[in-house]
């Protein structure tokens, strides 16, 4: 009987803003056949530090976040900040 959890990025999705929300699946499995599976999901905004995320999502980050994604994030996020 072996026991073994493993936890992988499994999906990423750019969202319309250039956001990337990224689940993680993590299987707990017992010879070979899955016993349960869970799931974490979390949403990066367009220049946030992905230094600690999966290779593939850095990847997918360097693709999809140009210098104008980033731009036109920061300004929508200056956009909803309340007037003082």
């Amino acid at each position: 009987m072996s026991l073994t959890k493993s936890t992988t990025v499994d999906r990423i999705e750019v969202l319309e803003s250039g956001q990337l929300q990224v689940r993680t699946a993590t299987v707990v499995s017992e010879d070979g056949v899955e016993l349960s599976s869970s799931y974490h999901r979390h949403v990066l905004a367009p220049g946030d530090d992905t230094s600690g995320e999966a290779q593939r999502v850095q990847d997918v980050a360097a693709a999809v976040w140009t210098a104008e994604v980033v731009a036109d994030w920061a300004a929508f996020v200056a956009a909803q900040e309340p007037a003082v």
